[in-house]
């Protein structure tokens, strides 16, 4: 099965807008995983679901002022990264506490057979984390969703030229993290 074009998207968005409830599972459908993934890159995989779930409660509200001036997706990528943002903000105003008393023999006791995929996982996905969330925030819409240069400027809010320099950014900054990542006693990543 092919993944639906933007145009189908939108297209979908505007038939479920005139009450359309089949469009509107088209459309959900078509775009939850992206959503889903969006959302774990900006928080993490724990609080995607949720977050998701609070993205298409705020798209399904909204609805209705949806005027197509870019594609679905990218609206949809938008008000996804406002929920990640105000989440965020959010969690910032309240201490975390761990659910264990040894956190870190718990975190060494939950480690998978064969960790050292799951290892290069973790690492990459530390790196990635570890860009400027300007850097990251573009890196992920790009090269982790697929979305275009211009789609993730429309999420974003910004110019094109903005996002493919935080990209290239992202890029060199990576780069060098993995570099200085690998050095002795480092961990190995498969890139």
């Amino acid at each position: 099965m092919s993944r639906p074009s933007d145009d189908e998207i939108t297209g979908w968005a505007f038939a479920a807008r005139r009450g359309d409830r089949a469009a509107l599972e088209r459309f959900v459908r078509a775009t939850q995983h992206d959503v889903w993934r969006f959302v774990a890159h900006l928080t993490d995989n724990q609080l995607a679901e949720d977050l998701a779930q609070e993205t298409y409660a705020r798209a399904l509200r909204g609805l209705a002022r949806f005027e197509g001036r870019c594609s679905a997706r990218a609206w949809l990528l938008s008000i996804a990264r406002r929920v990640a943002a105000d989440h965020i903000r959010a969690v910032r105003v309240r201490p975390r506490q761990a659910d264990v008393p040894d956190w870190q023999h718990a975190a060494e006791q939950s480690t998978p057979a064969g960790a050292s995929r799951f290892e290069e996982y973790v690492a990459l996905r530390a790196l990635v984390g570890a860009l400027d969330p300007e850097r990251h925030e573009a890196f992920v819409l790009t090269q982790t969703l697929g979305l275009s240069y211009a789609e993730a400027a429309e999420v974003c809010g910004c110019p094109v030229g903005t996002i493919r320099s935080r990209v290239a950014r992202a890029r060199e900054e990576l780069v060098a993290l993995v570099r200085q990542d690998v050095g002795p006693g480092g961990p190995r990543l498969a890139m």
